[in-house]
C-alpha cells in the first residue's frame, strides 16, 4: 500500500500566487467597510452641540411648574411658589455628577448678576446632604438648595439624570428645560430668548 502523499500531487489551488494579494483585498475592504460608518458618527458627534448647550422639549414646557415645597440642606425650607413674580432656574444637582460640578461656577455667575430677577433653585438628586453641604461650603452658591429624599419632585419634573435644568416664568409657567451642564452666556441667551429680548 502506497502512502497517498507520495503518490498523488498536492494541486495548488492557486497557481497564480494570486490568493494572498485577494485576502488584503478583502481585508483592506472590511476595513474601510468599518472605519467609514465610525468617521460619520465621529463627524456627527463633533459638530452635534454639546450637552451643555441643549434645550430640549419636555411635556412640562408651557404648562404649570410642578410643586418644589421641600426642606433645605441648611436647614432651611424652600417653596417655588414663594417666587411669583420672578424668573426661576431649577437646576438639578449633585456632587458625583462631573458635568454638575463644572457648571456650578457658571451657576453662580449668574445667580449673582440676575439678583433682582431670577431666583435659582437647587434640587438634590440622589446624593448625600452632607456631601452637598460640604460642596457650597467649599465652591460657593447661596440659593435654596432642596432636599427630596424620596425622589418625588424628580419625578413630578421628570427628571432622570443630572444635570437637568428649567426656566420657570414669572407666573409659574415651565419656558424652558436644558439637558445637560449649563454654562452662563447660554443661561444669558435662553432668558433672552423666552422672556423675548427682556
Amino acid at each position: 500500500m502506497t502512502d497517498a502523499t507520495d503518490s498523488e500531487p498536492v494541486d495548488d489551488p492557486d497557481p497564480s500566487g494570486r490568493a494572498p494579494l485577494r485576502r488584503t483585498r478583502r481585508s483592506l475592504w472590511i476595513a474601510v467597510a468599518v472605519a467609514v460608518p465610525f468617521a460619520a458618527l465621529v463627524v456627527v458627534l463633533a459638530t452635534r452641540p454639546p450637552a451643555a448647550q441643549r434645550a430640549v422639549d419636555s411635556p412640562l414646557v408651557g404648562r404649570a411648574a410642578p410643586p418644589i415645597d421641600s426642606p433645605t440642606v441648611d436647614g432651611g425650607h424652600v417653596n417655588i411658589r414663594d417666587f411669583r413674580g420672578k424668573w426661576v432656574l431649577v437646576n438639578y444637582f449633585a456632587t458625583w455628577c462631573v458635568p454638575c460640578r463644572q457648571e456650578h461656577p457658571d451657576l453662580i455667575r449668574f445667580a449673582e448678576r440676575h439678583r433682582r430677577d431670577v431666583q435659582v433653585i437647587g434640587v438634590v438628586f440622589a446624593d448625600d446632604y452632607d456631601a452637598v453641604r460640604s460642596f457650597r461650603r467649599d465652591n460657593g452658591g447661596d440659593w435654596p438648595m432642596a432636599e427630596d429624599p424620596g425622589g418625588h419632585i424628580s419625578v413630578d419634573w421628570g427628571v432622570t439624570g443630572v444635570p437637568e435644568s428649567f426656566l420657570v416664568d414669572p407666573d409659574g409657567i415651565v419656558r424652558a428645560k436644558v439637558l445637560g451642564g449649563v454654562t452662563e452666556s447660554k443661561l444669558e441667551q435662553l432668558l433672552r430668548d423666552v422672556s423675548g429680548g427682556a
